[in-house]
């Protein structure tokens, strides 16, 4: 079963270099600019995971990600952002990951596997 990743991004050029990527991996990849069409997706897709940038234009990630914790408790996110030091924002806690953003994508294909080996155990959809 092909697991489904919601990318969240402002910037154009990382979304489309993390769907290729998480696409050459296997999985299906859904991309979003901004909250608005996230929330959409959200709402009429089955997504296994997202992963977050903090910083979209006009909006704050910490602030979706709290809405999107609250609406979708049971979705992983991995928050993806150029700034190390939201790490310590306590509103970060509640994503399961944090790679620093990247055009080398190692480090966030890693933490997709480790986090969806977590919640989706042999493959099962988390209830």
């Amino acid at each position: 079963m092909k697991r489904r990743i919601l990318i969240i991004d402002d910037e154009e050029g990382i979304r489309d270099l993390y769907r290729l990527e998480l696409e050459n991996e296997g999985y299906d990849v859904f991309t979003a600019p901004g909250s608005k069409e996230a929330l959409r997706i959200l709402k009429n897709e089955g997504v296994d995971l997202v992963i977050l940038d903090i910083r979209l234009k006009g909006e704050n990630g910490l602030e979706l990600l709290q809405k999107m914790s609250g609406s979708h408790p049971q979705i992983p996110v991995i928050i993806s952002s150029a700034y190390s030091s939201y790490r310590s924002d306590f509103s970060s806690w509640l994503a399961e990951g944090y790679v620093v953003k990247s055009t080398e994508t190692g480090e966030l294909l890693e933490e997709v596997k480790k986090v969806l080996r977590k919640f989706y155990p042999k493959g099962r959809k988390k209830v």
